[in-house]
């Protein structure tokens, strides 16, 4: 029973003992939260706009081109898309949207991603809010509890997200047909589809894992020249893994909304060729 005579809890984190006694949350004069604010809001944009869409299981293919949302399609009851990816590795038994059998390893990609980590941990649990200001957090355990640990997924994820990533290089491969399936044709959904190939495999290429399987563990670069030469790529793109991060996700969405709004007649596709 509390007697209001308990000696007071020690302060852990920037208010322990060993840091200075500064009163004030943080110094910081500019507009740091805008980062944070604007994080979360873009990827709860994101994530409401891919539920629903995931969720609908209509609309996703509007011939030559397919969702990347529904992309392989691996069950029964999938849209017929010729010459597209119709798995149907599930059967008739799997009455949900197909999406949900495919997005769950893209998504595990991202989520584990190590950029990501850094976004959603920042704007949503505050950990740390940004650079130079405290998070409200007494303990810190890092990433060695559930649910946290299993963050540590993200080298198997990757190599799952390897082939979604080839699979949907082929769909786009399949855009440089019109609606009657014929070759030698282009059109804007064809560039929307060139330009989100490009950014999810510049997106998937300068991922941390990635860098590590191309030379991470090397000792002795001089012995394998050819590693290092791809570590060396990889690390550039590295250098560039928010920015590919943020734009593949612009892009996958873009590419599903423009289906949608082909497959509802809201418009049709502008040819180029």
């Amino acid at each position: 029973m509390a007697t209001g005579t308990e000696p007071p809890r020690p302060l852990t984190g920037v208010h322990g003992p060993s840091r200075a006694a500064i009163p004030a949350r943080h110094l910081r004069t500019d507009r740091w939260w805008l980062a944070p604010a604007g994080t979360a809001a873009g990827l709860l944009a994101f994530i409401a706009y891919s539920t629903w869409r995931a969720f609908a299981n209509a609309h996703y293919y509007a011939a030559p081109y397919v969702s990347p949302f529904y992309s392989p399609c691996l069950a029964e009851n999938c849209e017929e898309m010729r010459a597209g990816p119709n798995l149907d590795l599930f059967g008739s038994w799997w009455g949900l949207s197909p999406a949900l059998l495919i997005l769950v390893f893209p998504l595990g990609f991202r989520l584990t991603c190590y950029y990501y980590r850094k976004a959603y941990y920042r704007s949503f649990w505050v950990s740390p809010p940004a650079c130079a200001v405290a998070e409200p957090h007494a303990a810190y355990t890092g990433e060695s509890r559930l649910p946290l640990v299993l963050q540590n997924a993200h080298r198997y994820f990757f190599y799952t997200a390897l082939p979604v990533a080839a699979i949907l290089t082929y769909d786009t491969v399949l855009t440089f047909r019109n609606d009657r399936y014929e070759w030698g044709h282009m059109g804007l959904g064809t560039l929307l589809f060139v330009v989100n190939i490009v950014l999810i495999w510049g997106y998937t290429a300068s991922c941390h894992s990635c860098r590590h399987i191309m030379g991470g563990r090397l000792k002795h670069f001089s012995r394998h020249p050819v590693r290092y030469r791809l570590w060396g790529w990889v690390s550039r793109l590295n250098g560039r893994h928010m920015q590919l991060a943020w734009a593949s996700l612009i892009s996958v969405a873009a590419c599903d909304l423009y289906v949608y709004l082909l497959a509802t007649g809201a418009f049709t596709d502008p040819r180029i060729f």
